[in-house]
This record gives structure tokens, C-alpha cells and sequence, in this order.
């Protein structure tokens, strides 16, 4: 399996590092790419000895068969469908861009046309396969509470509107309470797994989401709650944060991880 790094960040060294040792089997990193040559995952190619080049459609050039998109919601938006009409498969780990719904059937579309795979794996969260089983028969509520400790709702704007002074909290900060649809956009790189979660079920508008600055927190914390014809069920995560990047989960780093090996052993799968 030929394979494309669109990102030059944790997730893409996560992937380069357990190639290096062999626990990709199969597969081959044809590209990273970056938007300049001083981009960051110049460095980390030269570092791992892959090839590296300036934007998506050098990349294309590389007849690969999947791209790892580990960039940003501009990144989506620029280059999902594109690369979808080529008849790539392509792994979105910045899902909160799919929130736009022209976006996100303009990609279903093109996967569909294309013959690739628009693959959104769990990222940082859990419950999914038992989420999709339920929406199956009916589900009438789905909430997520993302609560983070403070130093991961530093740099952005939304949070800096607000007036909080994230260093100064003695007790939990609610920073956004309402429709998923309306608070994913405001947190590009902290709440993605509330857009897997309204994409796994009930949509955007319907699905609740809380984000919480939490001094008491050492763990990424992550309440998912759902309540439909099949009952009720709630999950708990307390992720580890990526050792380079506190607003990301180390769980959410491996999910990608995870999501390449599943392409690459085709006909198997386990879980919904």
C-alpha cells in the first residue's frame, strides 16, 4: 500500500517510526507533503529518509492508494474532494471540517465516483460501533463533555474572546455549551472527536457538545452519553495527551495509526 503523509506532525512521525521498525508491513510512504520547502515535515523526511514534496499535486504524481490527512480543516477543505475523484482513499483525522455539509456530500460523492474510501477513524474517543448499533433502532440523545486541562485551550481565538485567563482557574471552565454544529468550528484542533461522534450518529445539530478547561484534569477527558430504544449507555475516556502537542490525545495519534493498518489488511475487519 502506497501512502501519502498530508501533514508534517505527530501523526505523521508516529506512522514513520513504526514503519522504520517494521510494524507496517506492506506499506510504503511515496510522499509527505508539506506547503513549503521550509515546511516541518521537510525535516522529518530527511530525517526518515521518504520524499518530500511541496503540495498535494506533487504528491498525486506518486501513485499512492491512500492519503493520510493529519494537516488541518483548511487542508480538508482544499484537498478532500480532489483527491477523492483521483480514487485515492483518504484517512481525515481534522473531521471537524466535514461539519460543512456541501463539503462533506460533495466527498461523498467523489468517493463514490472515484471508487476510494473516505475513512473517518474514532480518533481519541470510543463507543462507536456500539453509537451506530443503536442509531440502528433509535437513538434520542448523544452528548459529548470534552474536558481538557487549561494549558490545551491556549491560542484560540474563541477562547481568548471569551476574556478567560486559563492560567488563573482554581475550578472547571465551561467554554462552550450547545449544538455540535456550532462549537466544533470554534475548537479546529481540539474537539474533532465531536464531529466523529455526530458523523457516527444522530448529525451535527442533534448531537450536544460541552468543552471544559479543567485545572484538576492531568488527562484529556472525554464523556460520551447516549440514550435511545436500545437503553443508555455511557463512555468514559481519560487520554494521555501527545507528549508534542498537549490539545491532541495520544490515543487520537495511534487511532491513525490504526486506521492505516485496517486499509492495508483488506477483507478483515473487526467491530461494526
Amino acid at each position: 500500500m502506497k501512502l501519502i503523509l498530508l501533514g508534517g506532525g505527530t501523526i505523521a512521525r508516529l506512522v514513520l517510526e513504526h514503519l522504520k521498525r517494521g510494524a507496517l508491513d506492506g506499506v510504503e510512504v511515496v510522499a509527505v507533503v508539506g506547503r513549503s520547502e521550509s515546511s516541518r515535515g521537510a525535516t522529518l523526511a530527511r530525517e526518515f529518509g521518504v520524499p518530500f514534496v511541496v503540495g498535494i499535486e506533487a504528491a498525486l504524481k506518486k501513485r499512492a492508494d491512500v492519503v493520510l490527512e493529519a494537516a488541518s480543516h483548511d487542508a480538508v477543505r482544499e484537498h478532500l474532494v480532489p483527491m477523492l475523484e483521483r480514487g485515492l482513499s483518504v484517512i481525515v483525522l481534522s473531521a471537524g471540517a466535514l461539519g460543512d455539509d456541501a463539503l462533506r456530500a460533495a466527498a461523498e460523492s467523489a468517493a463514490a465516483r472515484g471508487g476510494g474510501l473516505l475513512y473517518v477513524p474514532s480518533g481519541g474517543i470510543g463507543g462507536l460501533d456500539a453509537l451506530k448499533g443503536a442509531c440502528a433502532a433509535g437513538v434520542d440523545a448523544v452528548s459529548i463533555r470534552v474536558a481538557k486541562p487549561p494549558v490545551a485551550w491556549k491560542g484560540i481565538p474563541f477562547v481568548e474572546g471569551l476574556g478567560v485567563d486559563l492560567d488563573a482557574l482554581r475550578e472547571p471552565k465551561v467554554l462552550f455549551s450547545g449544538p455540535a454544529r456550532e462549537g466544533v468550528p470554534h475548537f479546529p484542533q481540539n474537539v474533532n472527536i465531536a464531529a466523529v461522534l455526530s458523523l457516527a450518529g444522530i448529525g451535527f445539530d442533534r448531537t450536544r457538545l460541552e468543552v471544559v478547561a479543567d485545572p484538576g484534569l492531568t488527562f484529556n477527558t472525554h464523556t460520551i452519553s447516549v440514550a435511545g430504544r436500545t437503553g443508555r449507555f455511557q463512555v468514559v475516556l481519560e487520554n494521555v495527551p501527545s507528549p508534542e502537542n498537549p490539545k491532541t490525545a495520544w490515543l487520537a495519534c495511534y487511532s491513525a495509526l490504526a486506521a492505516v493498518k485496517a486499509l492495508g489488511a483488506r477483507g478483515v475487519r473487526y467491530g461494526t
